[in-house]
């Protein structure tokens, strides 16, 4: 009779590779059934408005990705409005089925009444599709063909958003007022496909300069020279999602990738970007969904993240 192998261990090597099998199974359950809805609110404080103005509260969404049938998550976006923001800001990939509209905006229902604004990405104007996600590993995802139909209903998205106040953004500049103050925006289309045109800050009148004001830039993917021409066209803060954090993480170590050229240490959070000699807040946010082919998450849950913007002098 053979010899039976063992591991290191002393175990035998089909109960190593029964038991390994198992712990995989139970983290892929963990992640698809339990964290993917343990959705939160990171929240973080900024003093980056001008001197004696009064605190915003900003709301920032990504990475939606809403089906039909997701109660959790409408539930919990439902709630948000409870955080009393004064602005809502959305970077992009809201939807993963060409049903998913309704839903949508029946859980932004709410937050629709507040101002807002927004930009897209690519899962706003086209279906996810299968893949193999090893292929993350290999550098981003592969956007899709320019002559793909834009199969997803984001006109309509557009148009609702549109109705309901919330600015759009894409490759274009606004100002809006807020508490005494002025925000000047500047957005693009979603980078992942090439589509982004950066728009100067709306230059105002010869004064606009020395009215409290800051200057914020957004965009769905975080990609380098994006972010590197937002901070030398003068922002204060940057927005952006796309990342999901990783989605899949390493506890203790973090993301493995971030689907764009950004250090995977960036992949969430609030961090500070620089770029010729100018530093500012950037904010990834982990987002709030999955593609629908990759329902799962771990180490990694899905968030809406609250921005109090105060003033530079501390109070």
């Amino acid at each position: 009779m053979a010899p039976t192998q063992t591991s290191r261990s002393g175990a035998p090597l089909g109960w190593a590779a029964g038991l390994t099998l198992t712990a995989a199974a139970a983290t892929l359950a963990y992640a698809s059934a339990v964290e993917r809805t343990l959705y939160q609110v990171r929240e973080e404080t900024l003093p980056i408005l001008p001197e004696g103005a009064a605190d915003l509260r900003v709301l920032h969404l990504s990475d939606i990705h809403m089906v039909p049938g997701q109660k959790s998550k409408s539930d919990w976006l439902h709630s948000l409005a409870g955080l009393k923001p004064d602005l809502v800001v959305n970077t992009g990939d809201n939807l993963s089925s060409r049903k998913g509209l309704g839903p949508l905006l029946d859980a932004l229902e709410p937050l629709l009444q507040v101002p807002g604004v927004f930009v897209p990405g690519s899962n706003d104007y086209y279906a996810p599709m299968l893949k193999n996600p090893l292929r993350y590993f290999a550098g981003p995802s592969i956007a899709p063909k320019e002559s793909k139909p834009k199969d997803l209903p984001w006109a309509e998205m557009f148009s609702a958003f549109g109705s309901a106040g919330w600015v759009d953004l894409t490759n274009r500049s606004q100002s809006m007022g807020f508490k005494n103050i002025r925000i000047d925006f500047t957005g693009v289309d979603d980078p992942h496909l090439d589509r982004d045109r950066y728009t100067p800050y709306p230059p105002g009148s010869s004064t606009s300069a020395e009215a409290p004001h800051i200057k914020v830039a957004v965009a769905h993917a975080p990609y380098q020279r994006v972010l590197d021409y937002f901070t030398d066209g003068g922002a204060d803060l940057i927005l952006a999602g796309h990342t999901h954090g990783g989605q899949v993480c390493v506890p203790g170590y973090g993301a493995l990738v971030s689907n764009c050229d950004l250090p995977t240490w960036r992949a969430r959070g609030l961090t500070q970007w620089e770029a010729n000699g100018r530093t500012v807040p950037l904010n990834v946010s982990a987002g709030i969904g999955t593609s629908r082919f990759a329902p799962f998450r771990l180490a990694c849950r899905p968030e809406a993240v609250l921005l109090t913007l105060t003033p530079r002098s501390a109070r």
